[in-house]
């Protein structure tokens, strides 16, 4: 084997307030995620969004601290699971590459080829995979190796998903056990999970496996608990006027309030990291709707970060790509070239239907009425 290292890929996010501005200017950059009739008008479309909205993104990460975690958290993980896979007998690098924010995913390759790297393994931290996470990242990828024959000489496999891991899923079954012995009625406590929610057409018109393997998880999850607790799997996140994977996260609270549900166990089940979808939309937002609906407990789970046995999973997930056959970017999902994509961040589209056609098929008139829309404050907010 030669000089081995492993890539985990994450979303990014802004470390602080100042960072908020950019990071919704890389993050509406992208193509893929906003689709114009010419390249030339991405750069001014993403300033325009980053300049009107930031002040409001921002309120939402002071709510956490003044930034997101997201980074920290990942390096510590990367940290961890160099150690882990060293006492297993690997000698290893661990890189980061984040897809909108530092470091950056093609700063994480510009140091694997300095280290010499000759076998990679690329692990997203995302245990499901779609299009709009994995994907995304996959084919930012397979651009940067087609263009760079350097990279081409090294031996590489990708890991589509890991949400079935076994150890994976003890950590996540421990951590519920955990926070569900702490309520005031642990054995009638409703188990409460919430996935990051995607667009019905990513499954139904892309094949995206995305909600298969989410809703797979949430069963092996509470086989591997092993109580006899009620549970329910639920979409947070939903934005823009599309339909969007369901029941909806804050619906199904007040459902379950309705139904006279009083504890609610909350399980960041597609979030390996706390970052702002977990500190404050979870934590927050849906607590709040929790307790004007007649919920009691509102006991949220934390998500894995560095639990040693999380870490451990990654390795073990590590050391079976090492052995398997080498899964290379092109035999993973790929969404059709008319797919649209919406931003994981979340943010909230106040445009109507007919003006949704603008990814990609927008004249220049079409444009202009978004621009003035925007200018207004009726089209994207990003928080």
């Amino acid at each position: 084997m030669g000089r081995l290292g492993v890539l985990l890929l994450n979303l990014g996010g802004p470390d602080k307030l100042e960072d908020v501005r950019p990071f919704l200017y890389n993050l509406f950059s992208d193509p893929e995620i906003i689709r114009l009739p010419s390249p030339l008008l991405q750069a001014p479309l993403a300033w325009l969004i980053s300049t009107l909205r930031f002040k409001k993104s921002q309120e939402n990460y002071k709510k956490i601290g003044g930034g997101s975690p997201l980074r920290r958290i990942t390096e510590a993980q990367g940290q961890a699971l160099k150690a882990q896979l060293q006492q297993n007998g690997h000698d290893v690098n661990v890189y980061i590459g984040m897809r909108y924010w530092n470091p950056f995913t093609e700063e994480a390759i510009a140091q694997i080829k300095r280290d010499k790297i000759e076998e990679l393994v690329i692990l997203p931290l995302y245990p499901q995979f779609s299009i709009s996470t994995t994907g995304s990242s996959f084919r930012l990828l397979n651009r940067i190796w087609l263009r760079d024959p350097e990279l081409q000489k090294i031996k590489y496999t990708v890991v589509p998903s890991w949400y079935d891991n076994a150890g994976y899923l003890q950590a996540m079954s421990n951590l519920i056990a955990t926070k569900l012995d702490q309520v005031k009625n642990p054995s009638e406590a409703y188990i409460f999970f919430s996935a990051h929610g995607v667009p019905v057409s990513y499954i139904k018109e892309a094949g995206d496996p995305y909600q298969k393997e989410i809703e797979t998880c949430a069963a092996l999850i509470m086989q591997k608990l092993n109580r006899a607790n009620p549970y329910k799997l639920a979409y947070q996140s939903r934005v823009g006027p599309v339909e969007w994977l369901q029941p909806y996260t804050d619906v199904a609270i007040v459902e379950l309030a309705e139904q006279g549900v009083k504890e609610l166990v909350v399980v960041p089940i597609s979030f390996v990291s706390e970052h702002i979808e977990t500190l404050e939309e979870i934590d927050m937002e849906y607590r709040e709707i929790a307790e004007h609906a007649g919920i009691e407990t509102f006991a949220r789970v934390p998500a894995p970060d560095t639990d040693p046995i999380f870490i451990q999973a990654l390795a073990d997930v590590v050391t079976k790509a090492l052995s398997d056959r080498p899964i290379t970017f092109a035999e993973t999902i790929q969404p059709q070239k008319d797919t649209k994509l919406y931003p994981q961040e979340r943010w909230e589209w106040g445009m109507t239907q007919s003006a949704e056609v603008w990814n990609g098929r927008l004249a220049m008139l079409g444009f202009l009425i978004l621009l003035l829309e925007l200018w207004l404050g009726r089209g994207m907010l990003v928080q």
